[in-house]
């Protein structure tokens, strides 16, 4: 049994990381902090969590560390590095779910962040932790940076043609929308009902700070240097995220290729799942799960295919994923404390 802290466990990706810690046969919650929230008793903040005996929200200050095998930081862009160098020699393992430690070159993260890295010793030990792909990196690792929710609906969707010498990697166009949970718990205008119901509404044109991260793991896992064409959304649902995948394949290359390819590099994945020929992914199938199902489409012009990619953002995309990337870190069965099928409807 290993004891857990979440970090930042008021918002969105923490309490979603409590209500799998809480499924998990070998995690125990010992401490859950927040900044303006601490004090204050867990199921106040989520009623969902009423009758489950929680600690209550303290300051990271309050916590006795050497009691901590295990960190789950679900903290704030920016703020996440600094808490995580305080207490980093007195854990065993911190997997972190901000953006603080996902780009490897300190540069590139205070051109994307627009702030300098102020732990670079640390960002060069860490592991990024997408799951299916990083496996070896990460058994036995301190420090694992989370993907982000689009890298990694993005990335399943795409690394295995992109590493199989199928896609062409300087055609990829990548439209993808999320809930409105994607955003975080703000309590400001821009995410009150009456500003995201009945409507959509895309962000970040251009330069999100995603499309970076993409750029590195399609260098980092299938060994090729792209610019991937990234254009996200909100829409009115809760929680959800899918990527539609624009793709031109290389000359010889049919979509009965792409899909051998694809059906043989997810065979015997737990969470990711390649969908029979004409089934469309739909986010509902796999709400609340660390699901991922994927098809696979041809395009009307020739020689390019779409392919979907649907997750949670709040599991897969973030909490669940973390959960999953423990475990390998841990040598354990990577589905622990995530079995669950997605809640439908």
């Amino acid at each position: 049994m290993k004891h857990a802290a979440v970090l930042g466990a008021s918002g969105y990706t923490g309490a979603e990381a409590v209500r799998l810690i809480l499924g998990h046969p070998l995690l125990k919650l010992k401490a859950l902090t927040a900044h303006s929230r601490a004090g204050e008793v867990y199921s106040d903040v989520f009623k969902n969590f009423e009758g489950q005996n929680l600690p209550s929200l303290v300051t990271a200050d309050e916590v006795d560390w050497d009691l901590i095998d295990v960190v789950f930081a679900c903290l704030p862009h920016g703020a996440s590095q600094e808490t995580i160098a305080k207490i980093y020699d007195r854990v065993e393992t911190v997997i972190d779910l901000s953006a603080d430690f996902r780009l490897a070159d300190p540069a590139l993260y205070a051109k994307t962040y627009g702030r300098p890295h102020e732990f670079t010793g640390l960002l060069s030990q860490r592991v990024y932790g997408l799951s299916e792909f990083a496996r070896n990196s990460l058994k036995g690792s301190k420090l694992v940076a989370c993907p982000g929710c689009y890298p990694t609906c993005s990335m399943l969707a795409l690394l295995p043609g992109l590493a199989a010498g199928l896609i062409q990697s300087d055609r990829i166009i990548i439209d993808a929308k999320t809930g409105v949970t994607g955003a975080g718990r703000k309590a400001t205008l821009n995410f009150a009902y009456s500003e995201t119901a009945d409507g959509a509404q895309a962000y970040g044109i251009g330069n999100h700070r995603h499309a970076p991260e993409m750029d590195q793991a399609i260098a980092d896992f299938a060994d090729i240097s792209a610019k991937v064409r990234f254009t996200p959304h909100i829409v009115p649902m809760n929680r959800g995220m899918i990527a539609t995948c624009h793709i031109e394949l290389k000359d010889g290359v049919s979509i009965s290729d792409l899909r051998r390819a694809y059906e043989s590099r997810y065979a015997d994945e737990a969470f990711v799942h390649v969908l029979a020929e004409g089934e469309v992914p739909q986010t509902r199938h796999v709400r609340g799960s660390n699901h991922c199902q994927i098809g696979i489409f041809a395009d009307r012009t020739a020689g390019s295919a779409v392919i979907v990619s649907v997750i949670d953002n709040l599991t897969k995309g973030s909490s669940g994923q973390a959960i999953q990337n423990y475990n390998i870190t841990q040598g354990w069965d990577e589905t622990l404390g995530l079995t669950g099928v997605g809640v439908f409807p």
